[in-house]
């Protein structure tokens, strides 16, 4: 018998150009479905979004209460963080254990932490001189940005880069990495240890595909 698709909680803050990657992602899978959407702000497009689809949005009223965030995700089996700029409280995370993901515009542990969101991460990678930049999927536990690694995925950082530049390279990482791991994960029932995604293949980008490994293995 083939199991019910893994259903799926979002949390969001802004426009949900990430959502909007997962819901088309999803639209024709058997394997996750995104059962809610549920935002700090009353105005962050990506609820209109979640209407248009017919997923059903909500507003946090209190984002700190750890018992309001809890009941706001329901049943959700799988908790996805895309663009939520709010820390989600301790009591909360403990929750969902291995449950709960982020999506991070650079390339973790590096640039990332309280207040590197947005702008200010792509700023600070150029500032850095760094070379290489990209996008990470990661556990949420208790701190900002530390959660365990799921998978990476880099991109070049190139003369004459301004934050926007940056920014829009990166971006469009995110909306192919998210997906794929949302359903790497799902596809085997959201595993209650610690995964690691790798490209499959010799590169990553033309492949679509990963592999995976367990951490304790």
């Amino acid at each position: 018998m083939t199991p019910p698709p893994v259903r799926l909680a979002v949390l969001v803050s802004g426009g949900g150009t990430n959502l909007l990657a997962l819901l088309d992602a999803l639209a024709d899978s058997g394997i996750a479905r995104v059962a809610r959407v549920v935002s700090n702000r009353a105005d962050a497009g990506a609820l209109e979004r979640a209407r248009q689809r017919g997923v059903h949005a909500m507003v946090l009223s209190h984002p700190a209460d750890a018992d309001e965030v809890v009941a706001s995700l329901g049943d959700a089996e799988l908790v996805v963080l895309a663009g939520y700029l709010k820390r989600v409280p301790p009591a909360a995370v403990a929750r969902f254990p291995l449950r709960m993901i982020n999506i991070h515009p650079a390339l973790l542990p590096a640039f990332g932490g309280l207040g590197m969101y947005g702008r200010r991460v792509h700023e600070r990678v150029l500032a850095s001189g760094a070379a290489i930049s990209g996008a990470t999927v990661h556990y949420v536990d208790e701190e900002y940005d530390r959660g365990p690694i799921i998978a990476q995925w880099p991109v070049p950082v190139r003369p004459g880069d301004t934050p926007e530049t940056l920014a829009a390279r990166v971006l469009e990482v995110e909306h192919r990495l998210l997906p794929l791991v949302v359903l790497e994960v799902a596809k085997r029932g959201v595993p209650k240890v610690p995964v690691r995604l790798y490209p499959g293949g010799s590169a990553f980008a033309p492949q679509n595909e990963l592999s995976m490994r367990f951490l304790d293995e």
